[in-house]
Formats: structure tokens, C-alpha cells, sequence
């Protein structure tokens, strides 16, 4: 029983701003946001949609005559179909705010971007948590909505990417149901980037079959992610759905340096048993 808490308290910052910016295809896209977070500045988000999910945001937006006004603009400058939308954001002190924004963007145009201004990132911060909630009136409308995430480094993100979203696009054919899957980086670092997928796909309405529908899909991108060297999770954690997968990645020496770890520390298995390491007959 939790009887006690230390939290950490921290102010809101002095300003915070989400700035959108546009992009003529992903490669592009993907170079310009490599060179922002290469150039370390002190940004709090940043979040590149790749061509399928950016038409998606899109279509999902309403206001179908402001956004045509914008794809008019954006066509004009370039950004037609194909183009990817990046989501910037700062958060902290106006001066160091300002600087890190101003310094970015200036990485983006360079890079071919269009910026677009602090409306589209408003709305994306007033419905970001909303989102969430779509997948539970997604499935009352006969609709399944997952995600599967995993990192990579910088050659190894287009590649990852594609083949998830292959391997998803294949997965559910012979049950003769398609898949649409789209992708974010959604985490970046100098070194690489978490490869964020959804997938949406119609429910069959028996409960055998969505099941069986869900565990082709899940392992077809399980299996993508740790054939083209990713880890099985960035940050979502492991538990008893990718745990048959964590030895690809962490190699026999590591998976017995963690049972030993927990057979010292946790002898009983009281902490999340099976939720990460496999039993000896390969069960989580």
C-alpha cells in the first residue's frame, strides 16, 4: 500500500509556443529536423508526421475551407502531396525561447520548410490528449486503433519505418482486411529517433477473430522492429506482449544478467512477474 510521496513541483514557464512547419516530402523533412536536433538547442518538442499521417491530421481537422486555403498556400510553395508536417515546440524563459525558435526555424527553411505559424500547433496542443480518447469511439464505430513504437539510429529510421509499416500493410491480407499505418518521430536525439506507427483496421464484430487479427499484427511489427535492429521498446516498456522478442536485442549474456539481477533482488517474483523476462518454457 503507497502511504507516502516525495513530488517534484516545478513553475509553469515564462512562455510556451507550438510552431507548425511544412515540408515538401519526408526526405527532406527528415534531414531538417536532424540538423535542429543535431544543433542541441533547448527545445521541448519536437514532432515530425510522415506524408500518410501529416494527410491524415489534416483530413481529421474539420474546417474544410480553412484547410484548403492552406493547401493552396503550401502547393504554392512548393509542399504538395507528399509533404510532411513538423510540429515545433518551446517552453521556459522568453529570451531563451525566443532564441532557440528563431534558430530553428531558420534550420527549417534552410532545409526547404514552409512555416506556417502558432495556429496549427495551438490546435494540435488543445486536442492532443483528445486523441486518446478517439480510439474508444473508433472502436464503437467497429474500428481498432494500436501503436507500436521503437528507436534507431539516424541511417536505420526511413528503413525502420517503411518496414513497419510493410509489415503492417501485409499483415492482415490473407484475412482479407486492410491496414492503414502511418508514422511520427516523435523523440529525437542526435544519435537517432523513435519510429512511432498507428494503425487503424476494421473490427470483425466476433471477438476470436479481432483477437486473432490483433496478434498477426502485433507480431508481424514486432518482428520488423527487431529484424531491422531496433529495440522492442523505447518507451511504451515490455511486459508480456513484446517479452518474447527482448532476447533479440539484448542477447542471452544480457537476458541472464537480468534474471540474476532478479532472482537477488526480487526472489519471490512479486515485481511485475512475467512482465518482462520469458519463463523457462518461453511463457511470459
Amino acid at each position: 500500500m503507497l502511504t507516502e510521496a516525495t513530488v517534484r513541483v516545478t513553475r509553469l514557464p515564462e512562455r510556451e509556443a507550438f510552431h507548425a512547419v511544412f515540408f515538401p516530402d519526408w526526405e527532406t523533412a527528415e534531414e531538417a529536423v536532424r540538423e535542429v536536433v543535431q544543433a542541441k538547442l533547448p527545445l521541448s518538442m519536437l514532432r515530425l508526421s510522415n506524408p500518410l499521417e501529416t494527410l491524415t491530421m489534416l483530413t481529421l481537422a474539420g474546417h474544410k475551407k480553412l484547410i484548403g486555403l492552406l493547401e493552396t498556400y503550401l502547393s504554392w510553395r512548393g509542399c504538395k502531396e507528399g509533404k510532411c508536417i513538423l510540429m515545433l515546440g518551446v517552453s521556459g524563459q522568453k529570451a531563451t525561447t525566443g532564441a532557440a525558435l528563431k534558430s530553428a526555424l531558420a534550420i527549417a527553411r534552410a532545409g526547404g520548410g514552409v512555416h506556417v505559424g502558432r495556429a496549427m500547433g495551438d490546435k494540435w496542443k488543445q486536442n492532443r490528449y483528445r486523441n486518446v480518447y478517439l480510439r474508444n469511439a473508433a472502436w464503437d464505430c467497429g474500428y481498432a486503433i494500436d501503436t507500436v513504437e521503437t528507436a534507431v539510429d539516424w541511417p536505420r529510421v526511413t528503413p525502420m519505418m517503411h518496414a513497419v509499416e510493410q509489415a503492417a500493410a501485409t499483415a492482415l491480407a490473407g484475412r482479407r482486411e486492410r491496414v492503414h499505418a502511418y508514422t511520427h518521430l516523435s523523440h529525437l536525439y542526435a544519435q537517432g529517433a523513435s519510429v512511432y506507427t498507428t494503425f487503424v483496421y476494421r473490427l470483425s464484430g466476433n471477438y476470436e477473430e479481432d483477437l486473432a487479427r490483433w496478434t498477426v499484427l502485433k507480431g508481424a511489427v514486432s518482428r520488423a522492429i527487431v529484424e531491422n535492429g531496433g529495440t522492442i521498446s523505447h518507451q511504451h516498456g515490455v511486459g508480456s506482449d513484446h517479452a518474447p522478442y527482448l532476447e533479440a536485442e539484448k542477447g542471452a549474456l544480457g537476458i541472464g544478467a537480468m534474471r540474476a539481477l532478479f532472482r537477488h533482488f526480487d526472489p519471490d517474483g512479486l515485481m511485475n512477474p512475467g512482465k518482462l523476462l520469458l519463463d523457462e518454457g518461453g511463457r511470459p
